[in-house]
């Protein structure tokens, strides 16, 4: 038997080689630019952002950049973990400190696991970041302070406030008051101020006795300057004199449908005073001269006229009175004057005769063309005659006629009327 060689028979030995592939982390953020909108300058604005890990490992985040020296990284405190399918917040800050459009940007950086199971940065996300700085509203009053000065114990007196809204956005002014219970505030209701606009009110000051008094306007708003004061004072001064001189005027007698003016004086003394009405308690006695209200600065005085006008004869009285705000608020002074019955006369003149006269006739008559009767009681030797014998209101013709020696008298002249008031 013939020997045959031994023989091996390979084996082949598989060899399985298992790769341990970890896929980087993948990092998503929700947005790839912020805008802030409009900011208010000194005002902070801060804005999540959410991240989250999608992959199927650990993701850290190692590092947030952020440029542009008004915004900021607000947090959280780094480095975080996500777990797979794991969001969290990552906050952004925008503090503008003037006014305008701001940019900028903000990385963040992750840390992932590479294949072979090190850790190593993998990816990082870039945001952009865009904002407006705008000036805050903010009110100016005008005046910045209200001194109402020397007011008479009792008297009141208003004035205006002005406030403008003078910064970069709206204000709203929900409030306003004065402290001080002798100052009152009038014309304010809430409202709101576009950047520029005004609004008005007034104040008032009625000292109740003598001595300085200060208080305080506040007004309460969105500003920044949200509660803003404005200092009021003023002084109650005690109460000023006020005379009217003469006490008395007579006018004497003034012909029905004339007039006669007379003057007089009102004075202040201890203090200033303000006429506030004048007035007569006979229409036929006015007062002129004085535009009210007037205010008469103390130890001075101011003038006025008194007018007469009779409607009819007879005498009339009255009294005229002045009110102030003086210690005595009205004063009096009486008047008294006598209407006399107009007193007409018609005047008359001609050219002379060129014939020889002794004198002349005037003739009058209440219709034109006549009949005439004779006025003069014996012939005028001059060329003129005065007829006292009119009365008011009624419209008389005139002619003339040349009486020769022997009473021998001539045609009429031509006719010439008059009409009497």
């Amino acid at each position: 038997m013939s020997r045959r060689s031994a023989a091996w028979t390979p084996v082949l030995v598989g060899l399985l080689v298992l790769c341990s592939v970890a896929a980087f982390g993948q990092f998503a953020a929700s947005t790839s630019t912020v805008n802030f909108g409009n900011v208010q300058v000194g005002s902070m604005s801060s804005v999540p952002i959410p991240v989250s890990n999608t992959s199927r490992s650990n993701l850290t985040i190692t590092q947030v950049t952020v440029s542009g020296n008004q915004f900021s990284f607000a947090g959280p405190n780094l480095p975080i973990t996500l777990a797979p399918q794991q969001s969290a917040n990552v906050y952004v800050t925008f503090f503008p400190q003037t006014a305008g459009s701001a940019s900028g940007s903000m990385a963040i950086t992750d840390l992932g696991v590479n294949g072979r199971g090190q850790k190593q940065h993998v990816g990082s996300s870039t945001i952009s970041l865009s904002g407006t700085g705008v000036s805050g509203g903010y009110l100016t009053p005008s005046p910045a302070s209200l001194n109402f000065g020397n007011i008479p114990v009792g008297s009141i007196q208003t004035q205006s406030v002005t406030v403008t809204n003078s910064g970069g956005s709206s204000v709203g002014i929900s409030q306003a008051s004065v402290s001080g219970n002798v100052f009152t505030l009038s014309g304010f209701s809430p409202q709101t101020l576009a950047v520029g606009q005004s609004m008005s009110f007034g104040i008032g000051f009625k000292p109740n006795s003598g001595g300085t008094v200060n208080g305080t306007l506040n007004l309460t708003s969105t500003a920044a300057d949200s509660n803003l004061s404005v200092a009021l004072s003023g002084a109650g001064a005690s109460p000023g004199q006020l005379t009217a001189s003469p006490v008395s005027v007579s006018f004497g007698s003034v012909s029905v449908g004339g007039s006669s003016n007379q003057s007089g004086t009102l004075t202040a003394t201890g203090a200033s005073v303000t006429v506030t009405s004048a007035s007569s308690s006979n229409s036929q006695f006015t007062i002129g001269k004085v535009g009210l209200p007037l205010t008469i600065a103390s130890g001075q005085s101011v003038p006025f006229t008194v007018t007469f006008s009779p409607l009819v004869s007879g005498t009339v009285s009255g009294s005229l009175s002045f009110v102030s705000n003086a210690s005595v608020s009205t004063v009096s002074e009486t008047v008294s004057g006598t209407g006399q019955a107009a007193q007409h006369n018609v005047s008359l003149s001609w050219s002379p005769s060129t014939s020889t006269i002794t004198g002349y006739n005037v003739y009058r008559g209440t219709t034109s063309g006549g009949p005439y009767a004779r006025i003069n009681p014996s012939i005028d030797s001059v060329t003129a005659f005065a007829d006292s014998t009119v009365q008011s209101g009624q419209t008389y013709y005139y002619v003339t006629t040349a009486v020769a020696s022997g009473g021998m008298e001539s045609k009429y002249s031509n006719e010439t009327s008059a009409q009497v008031p």
